[in-house]
């Protein structure tokens, strides 16, 4: 075994076998590489990821590979979920040399940390115009060589490219935050639309669960039809293909054409976490019942497979199993004996998907019921009954390997989503899955001084990297960890009206504000006193989750709502403001930046409630302000007699001891209401812009 065997991420120790001579990140290893003047080659993946695995096996674990790794460079393995920030400082790297990025990395840098060439996955022989990855090897050890200068120039020049980001200004105006920018954003997303297969884009195909959740908000704050019909097709066709499990739950990580038809195996948490709460938030909106279906089937999902004893939530599934990718998921006609089942899920003798069958749901209920001379109703009972045989079947098969590893920031996606569920489908397991989760990141992934950690692997020694005050788990956490995590306190806070919820959520984003924050606007994505890197990263630009800083604006506006705090407010304004035209020009890329600039815009409701929740005169007031699709709100409740540390709360009182809310917005209260009928016509008023 080599050095990773004492790593704690179960991606580094997928390379403990390995034959090359791996270090983790760290000063020692790269102290290293100057006393023996060797360039690092760093690869950086997960452990979800097919072409790492397949890399791996092609070159890693090849002895003669291996052997000329090992002599030529000082060889770093880093997983990128536990260090975002080198991914996003070496991902723009490769970006920049060769206009495309992906996982496995495969960098090198000068002995210093500077990246000067790089790439993705490399074959073990020329193929598709690509050279072998000992071709590579040596050709970087010549240049190093014959052309040590050369190199040095290249990656002084990289790196001034890779600092402009960490310059960026997110303080100066560009004019006051308005629905422009909003607008072209939406007529771009219609430019993009694939009118015939939903979504945007070709081959490969991911979700957008930002953006579709951008659609939802700008319907809700014009009333145009086109951006919801945008977000519910494609949020039907990604349920219905063969992107989503069709047994047992759950998103892969992308479709692999246009037709969301063959996935890329994989299942992310970040990917299940954003999908999830925007089908609620659409069946909120349209109340239809198959986007309520998929919303419990992601959740239950969760919890039967990616949920610690502990209460937190794990990081991924592996696309492969038995080294095949989508053996665990894929069927042969043979396996299924059920015509009618064949006939809903597309089920053939000649399959797919390699001679197998990827199912997908081919058939609605009134055509095959029609087929069959069935009622639509017997016909979905057939092909449920036939769906929990086969889930039974293939939980006997060998699974995908699960990575453990508990992670702050995507941790924080999911109790939003769990914490939202709850509320809006009275899930009280949804609620008990959520309190769990949130207690076990504040009492385990926080630290005595208010910091977060990265990430938590069950029972795992106390690693290398530990923050100074302890805690036994890994690393320093990132912006988006206490942005995301404090996104999902506010969305409990809300399903429960604890008080201690909220005010977690403040103390994260003022810790933030302390440590994270950029004097030109902004936040960096690294705190002030973490490892010195090449640069500070600061990534503005949303990708399969949310960005730190689109992030942080979304939820100081909520603070800023529920507080009065203008200093909330006006770093979030200030950045929007700053970052308005690329909203409109690049809008899956900014998606998250848009949800927030909606919110901003939509003249956010504060909603005060006083009573208590479990009388049915309070259930009845929440129902009316939960039930429906109101994404621009805050909320906030006290008990009669409770002394609320949440500034909305202020001076508020029950009317002759009946539940009572009051609402506020545009700087202006409303009269305090105690009947469900005049708290919705206050909601449902318009806006005024």
């Amino acid at each position: 075994m080599n050095r990773l065997a004492h790593a704690t991420s179960p991606y580094l120790l997928q390379h403990k076998d390995n034959p090359v001579d791996w270090h983790e990140w760290g000063e020692e290893t790269l102290a290293q590489a100057k006393a023996e003047d060797k360039p690092i080659f760093l690869s950086i993946g997960y452990s979800a990821c097919h072409w790492c695995h397949v890399m791996a096996h092609e070159s890693f674990e090849d002895p003669a590979t291996a052997a000329l790794m090992n002599q030529l460079f000082v060889n770093i393995k880093v997983d990128r979920e536990e260090r975002p920030d080198l991914d996003s400082i070496y991902m723009q790297a490769v970006v920049a040399l060769t206009g495309q990025g992906g996982w496995p990395m495969s960098i090198f840098l000068t002995p210093a940390g500077a990246p000067f060439y790089g790439g993705t996955y490399f074959p073990p022989r020329p193929a598709h115009g690509m050279p072998a990855f000992q071709q590579v090897l040596r050709g970087v050890h010549e240049a190093w060589q014959n052309r040590r200068e050369q190199v040095l120039d290249s990656g002084r020049d990289l790196l001034a490219h890779l600092r402009q980001s960490e310059s960026l200004d997110l303080a100066a105006p560009e004019g006051e935050l308005n629905l422009g920018p909003l607008q072209a954003a939406v007529k771009g997303l219609w430019s993009q639309f694939d009118w015939r297969n939903s979504g945007w884009g070709g081959a490969p195909k991911f979700p957008q669960p930002m953006t579709i959740e951008f659609l939802l908000r700008y319907h809700a704050l014009t009333g145009e039809a086109t951006p919801l019909e945008m977000a519910t097709k494609t949020l039907r066709a990604m349920a219905n293909g063969g992107m989503y499990d069709q047994l047992g739950g759950g998103f892969h990580r992308y479709a692999t054409d246009a037709i969301w038809l063959v996935p890329h195996f994989e299942k992310m948490l970040y990917d299940n976490a954003q999908l999830a709460r925007v089908y609620l938030h659409a069946w909120q909106l349209t109340s239809d019942p198959d986007f309520r279906r998929i919303v419990e089937e992601i959740l239950d999902y969760a919890l039967r497979e990616m949920t610690d004893p502990s209460g937190g939530f794990y990081s991924s599934q592996d696309a492969d199993s038995e080294h095949e990718e989508g053996k665990y998921f894929v069927w042969s006609a043979a396996e299924i004996d059920d015509p009618l089942f064949k006939d809903y899920y597309g089920v053939t003798a000649r399959g797919n998907f390699e001679g197998k069958n990827i199912l997908y749901v081919a058939s609605d209920d009134d055509t095959v019921a029609r087929r069959f001379n069935l009622t639509p109703a017997e016909a979905r009972a057939r092909r449920d009954a036939v769906k929990r045989r086969l889930f039974t079947l293939r939980q006997e098969r060998v699974k995908p390997g699960t990575d453990d590893k508990v992670l702050a920031a995507w941790n924080g996606l999911l109790l939003a989503a769990f914490a939202e569920a709850a509320r809006a489908l009275d899930r009280a397991d949804y609620l008990q899955a959520a309190i769990r989760n949130a207690d076990f990141l504040l009492s385990t992934l926080r630290a005595p001084a208010g910091r977060l950690h990265r990430s938590w692997l069950n029972n795992s020694p106390s690693p290398v990297g530990v923050l100074p005050d302890g805690g036994g788990v890994r690393g320093g956490g990132f912006l988006e960890d206490y942005a995301n995590v404090a996104e999902g306190l506010l969305a409990l806070y809300e399903a429960t009206f604890d008080s201690r919820y909220f005010l977690a959520a403040r103390e994260l984003m003022d810790y933030s504000l302390a440590h994270f924050r950029d004097p030109r606007g902004g936040f960096f994505d690294t705190s002030d006193d973490h490892e010195t890197l090449v640069t500070r990263p600061k990534d503005i630009q949303d990708n399969a989750t949310p960005s730190g800083n689109a992030m942080a604006a979304t939820v100081l506006l909520k603070l800023a709502a529920l507080t009065s705090e203008t200093r909330y407010a006006d770093l979030a304004t200030a950045a929007l403001r700053a970052i308005q035209p690329l909203l409109a020009q690049h809008p899956t890329a900014f998606a998250q930046w848009l949800c927030a600039a909606s919110f901003g815009l939509g003249e956010p409701k504060e909603i005060a409630f006083v009573g208590d929740p479990a009388q049915e005169a309070v259930r009845a007031l929440l129902a009316v302000t939960f039930n429906a699709y109101r994404p621009f709100k805050v909320v906030a409740l006290k008990r009669p007699g409770e002394a609320s540390p949440i500034p909305l709360l202020a001076g508020r009182e029950q009317i002759k001891g009946q539940a009572t809310a009051a609402v506020c917005y545009n700087f202006a209260c409303r009269l305090p209401v105690t009947e469900a009928s005049a708290l919705k016509e206050q909601l449902d008023e318009k806006l005024t812009r």
